[in-house]
């Protein structure tokens, strides 16, 4: 598909991650302190909450969808409502929209403007779901031989996170305290987590509930748009909690995502298949056809006040499990799954070590640090620390992109309970 060309200018240019093509969904503060609906467009943002309010769009049969500044009444209204809204919204945007002058008055400027959550997260499940990750995180635990569990060929492994820890770009993430106990010591210690770390991930949201075991079709059909995610990570907290019944608190400081969702409409061009099966999926996890999404990404570290390194460049298409097929197997069980649920897909490496999705593959559990452009070394994340993940689907002369998914890591509090 060539880039649709739209009468907001910034909205051409190559290196735009927002062109017609694309249209993502946010939620923004207006200038009054109001929040409202947003759809990005160039380096701008078309205000959709107002352009509801004075009557320039409308979803039939509802009212005031977009007035609660979010998306998650408009996911419910289901696929026919996503699709026309979209057609309505490129309309407006497009090159040679006769009233251009009138809807420019609808514009802000994305610099300066304050992201806020673009739905409510209802549940939140991270997978385990990227084969190279997965090898080498098992590889470091459990030596090569025994580096994949013996379900990991057959099942999208997952947990269940906290909702209440999703927050969107921008937002400041406070290095946690928990249980650490080194490999030597008797007992385990209460600190702040000295191995903090980032996972690289994309996002799955569901619009659409399910009430029963639904396929990988249904699935895909429920499945809203995607964000970037990064799911922060503290590794010693986690090394001495999580046998036997997985993460806990290492992974409930916080979930960053990215503040556009990217509509599965606007990825359809960059359709892929999952690699190649080293043995067959039962018949429920079987895709009906290409899956996932050819979606370049990198991870980008800048210590406080210099320069950002690129520390990893990976694709999702390296995933071993699309989203739809963890969705289809989360309702295995009868599981019911809610409008605004969020599906983390894993961490996302390659095979090569400068495609790998987070400091404790890149580093090796620490053992070989990487040096930073500023001559600075990290193992893990220090604080101070600004971790941006950035992605994006590359057109012909065009970019489907998420925009930034950044945080900065402040020091941990004095002890909590100390009185």
């Amino acid at each position: 598909m060539p880039l649709m060309k739209s009468w907001v200018d910034s909205a051409n240019t190559p290196d735009t991650d927002f062109p017609l093509n694309n249209l993502p969904y946010g939620a923004f503060l207006t200038a009054s302190g109001e929040q409202h609906c947003g759809v990005a467009i160039g380096d701008m943002i078309l205000d959709v909450t107002a352009l509801e309010a004075d009557g320039v769009i409308a979803v039939a049969g509802e009212d005031e969808v977009f007035a609660a500044g979010d998306w998650t009444a408009f996911m419910g209204l289901g696929a026919q409502i996503w699709a026309d809204v979209r057609a309505t919204l490129t309309a407006l945007l497009a090159e040679g929209m006769a009233d251009a002058d009138g809807l420019s008055r609808y514009l802000v400027a994305q610099d300066g403007t304050q992201m806020r959550m673009p739905f409510t997260v209802s549940e939140y499940t991270d997978f385990y779901a990227g084969k190279h990750h997965a090898t080498n995180v098992g590889t470091m635990f459990r030596g090569p031989e025994n580096a994949l569990p013996p379900n990991w060929l057959s099942i999208p492994i997952g947990y269940n996170g906290r909702a209440s820890s999703v927050q969107v770009s921008g937002t400041d993430v406070r290095r946690p305290w928990g249980q650490l106990k080194a490999p030597d010591a008797e007992m385990p210690t209460f600190a702040p987590c000295k191995r903090f770390d980032i996972e690289l991930e994309m996002g799955a949201i569901v619009g659409q509930p399910s009430d029963g075991p639904v396929t990988v079709a249904e699935a895909d059909d429920m499945i809203f748009g995607y964000v970037l995610l990064n799911d922060w990570s503290a590794r010693d907290i986690q090394a001495w909690e999580y046998q036997p019944l997985g993460p806990f608190q290492a992974k409930a400081t916080a979930t960053t995502i990215s503040p556009w969702i990217v509509p599965k409409a606007a990825l359809e061009p960059f359709r892929c298949d999952t690699p190649e099966r080293e043995r067959p999926l039962l018949e429920y996890l079987q895709a009906p056809g290409p899956m996932l999404y050819d979606i370049a990404l990198e991870v980008g570290l800048a210590p406080e006040g210099q320069a950002e390194t690129v520390i990893s460049r990976t694709n999702y298409n390296e995933m071993y499990y699309s989203s739809a097929q963890q969705l289809a197997h989360h309702t295995t069980s009868g599981c019911p799954m809610l409008v605004g649920d969020l599906l983390g897909s894993g961490t996302i490496s390659g095979p090569e070590k400068h495609q790998r999705g987070a400091l404790l593959e890149i580093t090796w559990g620490g053992k070989e640090p990487i040096t930073l452009d500023t001559g600075e070394t990290r193992s893990f994340v220090e604080d101070g620390d600004t971790l941006t993940l950035r992605g994006a689907a590359m057109g012909d002369g065009y970019r489907v992109g998420f925009g930034a998914c950044a945080a900065t890591v402040l020091p941990a509090l004095d002890d909590p309970y100390k009185r």
